[in-house]
């Protein structure tokens, strides 16, 4: 049996030498942030994005296995993203399929696991095992 040993990976993305022109529009940067959850496998639970004036865009993908959240600076050609994925979901799937739809012509990342188990378990008195959250159904 697989062990866990985080309950999260988070990757801080910055993005560099981007379209300008992709980065100021608001509906392809909503599809796209949604695509890149799609292409890491995750559920998509909501999105929200707002427009700024005169440009740029804030937008998060909320997945029944975390988050993906971008902020755009079109005036530097500049973007900066975060991948939060729990579970299987690999989110470095979703960091290279928006770095292609963006046109970054370089990037710089990290990645930083969250949730460790071993300190989770230190200080819990609970006997955890692994648990996957999936979103509540709506009612119609």
């Amino acid at each position: 049996m697989h062990k866990v040993e985080t309950l999260g990976r988070h990757i801080l993305v910055e993005y560099y030498n981007c379209d300008k022109e992709v980065l100021k529009n608001p509906m392809y940067i909503e599809k796209s942030m949604n695509e890149a959850a799609i292409e890491a496998k995750a559920t998509i639970v909501e999105s929200v994005f707002h427009h700024f004036n005169p440009w740029g865009v804030s937008g998060a993908v909320i997945v029944a296995e975390s988050h993906l959240t971008i902020h755009t600076w079109p005036e530097y050609g500049f973007a900066s993203a975060d991948f939060f994925t729990c579970g299987d979901i690999d989110p470095w799937k979703s960091f290279e399929y928006l770095e292609d739809l963006l046109k970054a012509e370089f990037s710089e990342s990290i990645e930083i696991p969250r949730g460790l188990t071993s300190k989770i378990q230190k200080h819990s008195k609970e006997d955890l095992g692994l648990i996957t959250h999936k979103p509540v159904e709506q009612a119609g």
